[in-house]
């Protein structure tokens, strides 16, 4: 990629442009977060950018973290912490909330703060609450700061289960039959409701929650009723989906106002379903990408990601999620994911390379697209 449209500090034209990549965080999932990050510091080019890894511990402090990817990978079934990586226990690194000033600061108790330089673009690989649901994106829009991935609504959008298929619904993608619960209700008439208008089995999710963290299969009323408890001990809102006999489809997708998309690839669990440990703990799943799908199909799961993305106001990249039911329904829409994983595991780098984009220029098209959404939404005029 080039860089020629990267922003340059007016002080050091010639500089290489700085990406931040910021991960961790205060969810559940900090810990894929950790490895997703430890993909991608060791798969971008440093030939072209420098590059400053910033870690979000689970209780929140912004740490200055070791650029060492090696040691971010899941070990002996278990994620790695920035915690585990931080340079220091109480230092905390600070990011600018000047559009005219991208200076980022490293503070510790009882010294000077030691400045970091400017950081150009934000990476943000945060799962989950707190990062991928349009949190992190508000604060570096008030901040000025360009970054990759969607914006703050299309993060919260996708990140909240519910208000994704609301909007899924209103433009007309097909979805499975689904409903909403909120921890306010009380549980045996939800549990009623689920058995009335979608019956057994069913899924149960918390509405913002990823990688599977949280979903239960429930089969029969008890299975029901701590499927509901454990939801809920994640968020105040879930959602809950009829069981589908279905091909699991996923497809990529690139860009902003004109977006692209990859080959579909298929996830084929060893598990009842693809679940956290399917995911990431046993790496057992397999993928067949590109999924084995007849070409009306395949085009037809292309275009259907593409509806998605822009109806649920994406940009940047995401990873949309279809289930196949073939002979039935056909494509139906799953979820879309603006922050996918990069871990070793994840489908996401692969969909792409298998199209013909290598991990390195992936991510430099990310960063790229992210620049070109900073420079569009800033030249919008701000006077009557």
């Amino acid at each position: 990629m080039s860089t020629e449209n990267l922003p340059q500090s007016p002080d050091s034209p010639s500089r290489k442009p700085r990406v931040a990549v910021v991960f961790g965080g205060r969810s559940s999932e900090h810990g894929i977060s950790v490895v997703t990050a430890g993909a991608v510091l060791n798969a971008i080019d440093r030939t072209k950018y420098d590059v400053l890894p910033i870690g979000i511990t689970q209780d929140g402090r912004w740490a200055l973290t070791a650029d060492e990817p090696e040691r971010m990978a899941i070990t002996d079934r278990r994620t790695p912490s920035v915690d585990e990586i931080a340079e220091s226990t109480e230092g905390a690194v600070v990011l600018p909330v000047d559009p005219a000033d991208r200076e980022v600061v490293h503070s510790e108790p009882g010294s000077v703060p030691k400045a970091l330089g400017e950081v150009d673009v934000v990476f943000p690989v945060l799962h989950g609450p707190y990062g991928e649901d349009g949190t992190l994106q508000g604060m570096l829009e008030l901040a000025g700061v360009p970054y990759v991935g969607s914006g703050v609504l299309g993060s919260a959008l996708c990140m909240d289960k519910a208000a994704a298929k609301r909007m899924a619904a209103a433009a007309g993608l097909p979805q499975v039959a689904w409903l909403t619960g909120r921890d306010t209700e009380d549980r045996a008439a939800l549990a009623d409701r689920v058995v009335a208008e979608l019956g057994l089995p069913a899924f149960v999710k918390p509405a913002n929650m990823g990688s599977s963290v949280g979903v239960t299969r429930a089969d029969d009323a008890d299975g029901l009723r701590a499927a509901l408890d454990g939801a809920f001990g994640f968020d105040e809102w879930i959602v809950v989906e009829a069981a589908v006999t279905a091909r699991e489809i996923e497809v990529g997708v690139l860009g902003n106002a004109e977006p692209r998309t990859s080959v579909p690839g298929e996830i084929v669990p060893t598990h009842d379903f693809y679940d956290y440990d399917d995911k990431y703990v046993d790496g057992a799943a397999e993928m067949v990408i590109p999924a084995d799908l007849p070409p009306a199909v395949a085009d037809e799961a292309r275009s259907l990601a593409l509806d998605a993305y822009r109806a649920l106001r994406c940009d940047g990249y995401a990873r949309v999620d279809l289930f196949y039911e073939e002979g039935r329904r056909g494509l139906l829409l799953n979820e879309i994911n603006t922050i996918p994983g990069f871990t070793p595991y994840s489908m996401f780098p692969r969909l792409w390379e298998a199209t013909g984009l290598p991990y390195a220029d992936l991510i430099a098209e990310m960063v790229r697209l992210g620049v070109e959404r900073h420079s569009h939404r800033t030249g919008f005029g701000r006077q009557r």
